[in-house]
């Protein structure tokens, strides 16, 4: 059973229907009993950093994030959700993220002929061997949407990075946390595939 966590930050339906399609059991919650007993978790999201660390910080949500975490369930954030891992954001400055993961978030830099906030599909280049990525061809297109981007402070938990007026880490893989800036769940058959390889991992030691 896979556990969405629902914080009021979008995006719900699209991870449940493609998880389903996949063949996967999901459940939808905000309780932390429910969450606590899903073998693995995904934090979906679009919007904005401060109104969702302020949804997650409402529902109590932080403490279940990181007793998740460190109890090694396979986590995954995808979009906004891969941002509120990481330490703080431009978007809204004072404003402190989960910080499991060490990195900032930062406005994509204006580039002649680029509209931001990036929209549309880009090609990935992996690197570090990621597990979301086995059976995944380099230069796989994926759908992003964002305004801000990811740069990581360990290069060595970085395992997909796309150009769009600038470098950005699409994905990272620390532990059992993963996170995607990319949507998998509108990324076609190779974003499926994505969430198979989550769906399929195993908890760190098992």
């Amino acid at each position: 059973m896979i556990g969405i966590i629902d914080y009021d930050a979008g995006n719900i339906k699209s991870v449940e229907k493609a998880l389903a399609y996949i063949g996967e059991e999901t459940i939808v919650s905000r309780d932390p009993e429910v969450l606590l007993k899903a073998d693995k978790a995904i934090l979906p999201g679009v919007g904005s950093f401060g109104q969702a660390m302020e949804n997650l910080h409402r529902y109590n949500l932080v403490p279940v994030i990181k007793d998740m975490v460190k109890n090694n369930t396979p986590f995954l954030g995808i979009c906004l959700g891969l941002q509120l891992l990481f330490e703080s954001s431009e978007e809204t400055p004072g404003v402190e993220g989960i910080g499991i993961l060490k990195g900032k978030i930062l406005r994509i830099p204006p580039a002649e002929g680029l509209k931001i906030p990036h929209m549309g599909w880009n090609s990935l280049h992996l690197q570090n061997n990621g597990r979301l990525f086995q059976g995944i061809p380099e230069d796989t297109y994926v759908y992003f949407v964002h305004s801000y981007y990811l740069h990581a402070e360990e290069p060595e938990i970085v395992k997909a990075v796309t150009d769009y007026s600038t470098t950005i880490h699409a994905s990272v893989e620390k532990g059992n946390v993963f996170a995607c800036q990319f949507h998998p769940e509108k990324s076609s058959r190779y974003g499926l595939k994505i969430l198979e390889n989550f769906a399929k991992l195993e908890k760190e030691g098992n």
